[in-house]
């Protein structure tokens, strides 16, 4: 009596094609991909490393604590005076809380510069008691371990308006490995399936199967943060996917523009109190808010000429997701306009909690955790894939058992 034999059955087209792309892909891109991921897993916990390294600049000594600061201007003034940079002093962060330091920022940038360092001319944070006026610590932003990350995970230390498209063309690419990785991990049945959650290595002695299996299996549970990461972070490089996201939110392509508002009682020249009675107005409004941001120099972030005072308050400290926002006549100091977070639209509310939600700070402590866990998985794949990949290499025509 013939043996039949049990022709095992050839892969689906979806699935010999996910494979293809997933090996090209993964071999162009790979080491981008392993860059950017570590990159940004170990930017995640930047917040709580440089408030405990910074604490003694931001927290104030008791006994230098009075009940009113001192001007704005004043402070400016003679940070200005000691630092001696020969760039202005762009904005002040004021903390609500009374026992921690005032933060000037000094940021000048020139777009012709090819790289980080020739485009960032200057970023530092200057530490300032507002009581006493003393300068408690000087930080250079622009060498920072973490400022340094940052623009290695958005443009790999190249110009920000096209560095930004060096790193995001690998990751729309990692985009589809991840879904291809997700086809090709998808078992034809429900007992293969349950094999491919966890690890089994009791009889496994190669080192070939433990790495397959740690490429397989965790590269299965990261898949769905990863997504979220890799579309969050296109989100900022991309104008269209924003206006996917703005158009499924909002009904629209583009945010809502601001209206340009004129105060009819303006002044021809700047009362000298302009920032301490927007400060004064600001603490008023939203007592509950963590700290908020006032432009100093009269720029927006692209160089232009403020018609006003733009005032950005924040809920929380680490988070940007709920940010309300006042506007405050340049010249009068009278408030102009009023826009709590929760007048925004949809697309709005999540422009500005996209941040929060590619670093995890959305979900709290708990989520920057979960986030790490998968940032370092994700950093792992491109090595696992790529030994799987030799594996197979010097041994052609085996396959891993599965």
């Amino acid at each position: 009596m013939k043996k039949k034999h049990h022709h095992k059955k050839k892969p689906s087209f979806i699935k010999t094609w996910s494979a293809k792309l997933h090996l090209w892909f993964g071999l162009s891109v790979g080491l981008i991909v392993f860059i950017v991921s570590l990159s940004g897993t170990l930017y995640i916990f930047k917040d709580e490393i440089q408030n405990s390294i910074r604490k003694d600049a931001i927290y104030l000594k008791k006994e230098t604590i009075t009940q009113q600061p001192l001007s704005i201007n004043l402070l400016r003034e003679k940070v200005a005076l000691e630092i001696n940079e020969k760039y202005p002093v762009i904005s002040v962060e004021i903390p609500l809380a009374s026992n921690k330091s005032y933060q000037f920022l000094y940021y000048e940038k020139d777009k012709k510069g090819w790289n980080y360092f020739k485009e960032v001319l200057i970023n530092k944070s200057v530490y300032v008691n507002q009581y006493t006026g003393e300068i408690l610590a000087v930080y250079d932003e622009k060498y920072d371990f973490f400022t340094l990350l940052k623009y290695i995970h958005w443009g790999l230390l190249l110009n920000s308006d096209w560095g930004k498209y060096v790193v995001g063309i690998p990751v729309v690419l990692f985009i589809i490995m991840l879904i291809t990785g997700i086809v090709l991990w998808w078992p034809n049945n429900k007992k293969a399936r349950k094999s491919r959650l966890s690890f089994d290595w009791k009889n496994v002695k190669t080192w070939k199967r433990r790495n397959y299996d740690l490429h397989n299996v965790l590269g299965f549970y990261s898949s769905f943060i990863a997504l979220i990461l890799s579309v969050t972070g296109i989100y900022f490089a991309y104008p269209y996917v924003k206006n996917v996201f703005n158009f499924t939110l909002s009904g629209s392509v583009d945010l809502p523009k601001e209206k340009k508002i004129k105060s009819p009682d303006s002044l021809q020249t700047r009362n000298n109190s302009i920032f301490d009675l927007t400060a004064q107005e600001t603490r008023k409004l939203y007592s509950g808010s963590s700290s908020f941001r006032i432009p100093l120099n009269g720029k927006n972030k692209k160089g232009k000429e403020l018609e006003n005072i733009p005032v950005s308050i924040y809920q929380e400290d680490g988070r940007f997701s709920v940010r309300n926002q006042l506007v405050f006549d340049k010249y009068s100091g009278k408030l102009l306009s009023n826009k709590p977070h929760q007048n925004l639209s949809n697309a709005e509310k999540y422009a500005n909690a996209n941040y929060d939600i590619h670093t995890g700070s959305y979900f709290g402590l708990f989520g920057k955790i979960i986030w790490f866990i998968a940032g370092l998985i994700c950093t792992s794949l491109p090595v696992t894939g790529f030994l799987v990949w030799w594996g197979k290499r010097k041994k052609q025509g085996k396959k891993i058992i599965s």
